[in-house]
């Protein structure tokens, strides 16, 4: 498909964004603006509006109260991704694949998660010691496969700075961004962006949807199954589920610009801080590791995103007071800041360190994970680290996948995540398409799909 053909209305029904329940009729002026961008903005600013989605919070013996109110439903789906970040994407294109509808919510307006908005760009954990080849392959192997071959210049490596099958690349993150975006439309996948995840929708001990926070206010989304992969458990906590609050690094990664321009003397010292390379020349990406703390907390989260920016900017005055490095510069400070672990499900089997060590084989494997560098074997990941103990029809990937806190370590880089998350989408597709809840998805039906997807199960 040629998406520079297509109209603005074509391009919305692309992303899956069309009319919402309760929006304004357009009138003839507006249906004929709809090539005269001015014409179409002077249409809706003549648009009145009366009245909210929900009513607002009021002040009552001293307390905000949040009325009770009907919340309207934009969208039912069979499968409904909270999170469009590593997990998130990988779950969305593995349920359309298998032939379900999907939708896909993400609250930033990118896809990609701490790799795409925390400048996280280096790929771990997709190699091991005993596993001839990748141990992570479906849509991991996929999404690499298809980042070497689009061209950047002369680097043979296309958007990636190494080859991914012998070593730990390093992405480009804005070229990531499309590629997502690529193989999110290919799959004809509803798309919410710009919108917060807000509560489960409960039946019971079943979850029914989520609600998301948008500019037009609280609005539903209504699904058969539904996968939390925003990373910090926002909608498995909102159902119930038992979990565990992880305190951990919180850091801010940034990237610097001009080193091709570096002009060191000979044997002079180098400066602290300068990061590893990327695909682009002359660019580097900067880890920080950042302090323990809590990052479901706003007045944490808030206190290290301005000292992290004032640590960022005396590091880059520091380089660029090194002879050699005056013309160095500050590229970006990633939009999302860096928490690697917060909410943890407790689900109804907890990986751990022994698990991974020991080689633990499972009868309900959906994955392998790998080693950071590709030292060491590779371990085992089963479906029901992924499976509340008691709400149904919730599933979770990603870093909030049960495992104990030193197996978090492993769990929540960015290659398992992938793993994780096609996982959940495949098994989520399964209980939709058996009409079973996800806890009682035949494993023998989510493995012969996980193999069609060309997932390495060991």
């Amino acid at each position: 498909m040629n998406y520079s053909d297509l109209s603005r209305r074509d391009w919305l029904k692309t992303l899956g964004i069309g009319a919402v329940a309760g929006s304004v009729m357009l009138n003839q002026q507006e249906a004929n603006a709809e090539t005269n961008p001015r014409g179409r903005a002077n249409a809706l600013a003549g648009t009145k509006v009366n009245g909210l989605h929900t009513p607002p919070c009021k002040l009552a013996g001293g307390k905000v109260v949040r009325p009770e109110s009907a919340i309207p439903a934009i969208s039912e789906t069979d499968v409904l991704v909270v999170g469009g970040g590593a997990a998130g994407c990988a779950a969305a294109i593995a349920a359309a694949r298998a032939g379900v509808k999907v939708t896909l919510v993400e609250r930033y307006n990118h896809f990609g998660g701490l790799i795409t908005g925390g400048l996280v760009l280096k790929i771990l954990s997709h190699r091991a010691k005993d596993v001839e080849g990748l141990c992570a392959r479906g849509i991991t192997e996929e999404q690499l496969d298809r980042l070497e071959k689009m061209s950047y210049g002369d680097n043979k490596f296309g958007y990636l700075n190494s080859d991914y099958r012998n070593s730990e690349p390093d992405l480009d993150a804005e070229v990531y961004k499309y590629l997502l975006v690529e193989m999110i439309t290919e799959e004809n996948i509803e798309v919410y962006l710009h919108s917060w995840a807000l509560d489960a929708i409960m039946d019971g001990n079943v979850c029914r949807g989520a609600v998301i926070q948008t500019k037009q206010g609280a609005q539903a989304i209504i699904a058969k199954q539904v996968i939390d992969t925003t990373g910090d458990g926002d909608i498995f906590a909102s159902a119930g589920c038992d979990h565990e609050i992880r305190i951990y690094n919180i850091g801010l990664v940034h990237r610097i610009g001009n080193l091709d321009k570096a002009k060191p003397e000979p044997g002079a010292k180098r400066p602290r801080n300068l990061g590893g390379g990327t695909p682009i020349p002359g660019v580097n990406w900067v880890n920080m590791a950042g302090p323990d703390d809590n990052g479901v907390d706003v007045k944490v989260m808030t206190r290290l995103e301005l000292n992290h920016r004032k640590q960022i900017w005396k590091q880059m005055q520091e380089i660029q007071k090194t002879p050699g490095y005056e013309k160095t510069y500050l590229v970006e400070t990633a939009p999302q800041l860096g928490v690697r672990v917060t909410r943890v499900l407790t689900a109804v089997h907890n990986l751990t360190w022994e698990d991974a060590k020991n080689k633990k084989k499972f009868d309900d494997v959906v994955g392998i994970g790998g080693a950071w560098n590709g030292e060491h074997d590779g371990w085992q990941i089963p479906y029901r680290c992924m499976v509340p103990v008691k709400v149904d029809n919730l599933l979770t990937a990603g870093r909030s996948t049960a495992s104990e806190p030193r197996m978090s370590e492993l769990v929540r880089v960015i290659t398992p995540c992938w793993v994780t998350g096609q996982a959940a989408g495949c098994a989520a597709a399964v209980a939709v398409q058996k009409g079973t809840t996800a806890r009682d998805v035949p494993y023998a039906d989510l493995k012969k799909l996980l193999l069609e997807q060309k997932v390495f199960l060991g």
